[in-house]
């Protein structure tokens, strides 16, 4: 996590060291990892593998991986926006497929937190596998805040 100017300050959220650590949970074993971010919205990916594939005929990913790479983007983007990491909970992640993946691509999902009130995150975004024009699937989601506050 990045310090501030203010020594007093808690250091601001930075998904680059979140993602370094590699937590022991379903998104390292997953194999998503961190590409870019911004001040509200954040990039991941999950690299295609066989043991993620749906439809072992066709070698198309299975769609739960690609829910769990849309929620954590989306929860990233909620910590960048927020500036810190704050527990919450995910109170619902609609998610659109309009295609499949392609076999062998690695799926790019891009989240951003458009707002905050005081106690929700309304969070939009998509996933796609190489060409953001030619998306996958859209997401649209809310978040609560475990505390009283962002």
């Amino acid at each position: 996590m990045s310090q501030s100017s203010d020594p007093a300050a808690p250091p601001r959220f930075d998904p680059r060291a979140f993602f370094a650590l590699r937590f022991p949970n379903h998104g390292n074993r997953l194999g998503v990892a961190y590409r870019d971010h911004g001040e509200d919205w954040s990039e991941l990916e999950q690299p295609w593998r066989a043991e993620l594939v749906g439809q072992e005929e066709a070698g198309v990913l299975a769609s739960g991986p690609i829910l769990a790479l849309m929620d954590m983007a989306s929860s990233v983007a909620v910590w960048l926006k927020v500036g810190r990491f704050l527990p919450h909970a995910t109170l619902d992640l609609r998610i659109d497929y309009l295609r499949p993946a392609r076999t062998g691509q690695t799926v790019i999902g891009r989240a951003e937190c458009y707002r905050l009130t005081r106690s929700i995150a309304f969070v939009r975004g998509q996933a796609h596998d190489g060409d953001p024009a030619d998306p996958l699937a859209h997401v649209a989601g809310t978040f609560m805040a475990a505390e009283a506050y962002w």
